[in-house]
């Protein structure tokens, strides 16, 4: 008699924003959703975080210290946006002489990530698809990613990727919205987080669904031990998760073996 199958984890393969039916079509409607938002995208991220998004990409940045002042490291931020921890990689790095890139494949967020890093040569851009990524195997020796991994159509894939790019004994780190525990604290924050948020995002962009897809992503998404499973499961190492911010946000990190 055969053995019932394991358990299934709780996550979903990739993003599927409402009606799409493949990774093809959530690829493409979250391209064309964040194009829409590029405008706002800072002024929003900063009002609707209360700045906090600045200071846990500046936390995520100082987590990589050890690797961003070797002089020869090379790091990369995958689905960069407009560039905001592109910049504090680059910042931590110092003049240490490490390369930093930035890849993410919405124009429109790369011209303004260009714009706001045109001081800091060492940042290079690139547009570029995060599940076929156009550089060698072995490039990196640290990938980040924060608050667009979620968004990727095909999370394995996504994490093979990282995988590929990275060098032996590269880090990756993963910085993105999780749930709050029971308490008053998650109480008060689940209701700004999937009614007041939304409706402020909406008005101020012009698009309400990109903000409403914003909670609704972040419930579907494998979160804390589930992502670490899924990190486990395509061969990373020495994997752990912090929470901050009383659990707002999760960084996942992890090393290739």
């Amino acid at each position: 008699m055969d053995s019932p199958p394991a358990p299934a984890r709780n996550s979903a393969p990739g993003t599927r924003p409402e009606g799409v039916q493949d990774e093809r079509e959530a690829a493409a409607r979250v391209r064309e959703m964040f194009g829409r938002i590029a405008p706002r995208y800072d002024f929003l991220n900063h009002l609707l975080s209360l700045s906090f998004d600045r200071r846990w990409r500046r936390r995520t940045a100082l987590r990589f210290r050890h690797i961003l002042t070797r002089p020869d490291a090379r790091a990369l931020d995958l689905c960069c946006g407009t560039g905001d921890l592109a910049l504090s990689l680059g910042q931590e790095a110092g003049k240490s002489g490490a390369q930093i890139f930035g890849a993410d494949f919405v124009h429109e967020m790369l011209v303004r990530a260009q714009h706001k890093s045109e001081a800091q040569a060492s940042t290079l851009y690139l547009e570029a698809d995060a599940l076929t990524l156009p550089f060698a195997d072995a490039s990196f020796d640290l990938v980040t990613a924060a608050f667009g991994f979620r968004n990727l159509a095909n999370y394995c894939r996504g994490l093979e990727e990282i995988g590929r790019v990275l060098r032996p004994s590269g880090e990756v780190g993963i910085l993105e919205f999780s749930k709050p525990p029971r308490s008053f604290f998650g109480a008060l924050y689940r209701v700004y987080f999937t009614q007041i948020l939304p409706r402020v995002g909406g008005a101020v962009s012009g698009s309400a669904d990109a903000y409403a897809y914003l909670p609704s992503s972040v419930s579907r998404f494998p979160l804390g031990d589930d992502l670490a499973g899924l990190m486990r499961d395509v061969g990373f190492a020495d994997v752990s998760f912090e929470t901050w911010t009383g659990g707002i946000v999760t960084l996942h990190t992890a090393r290739k073996a």
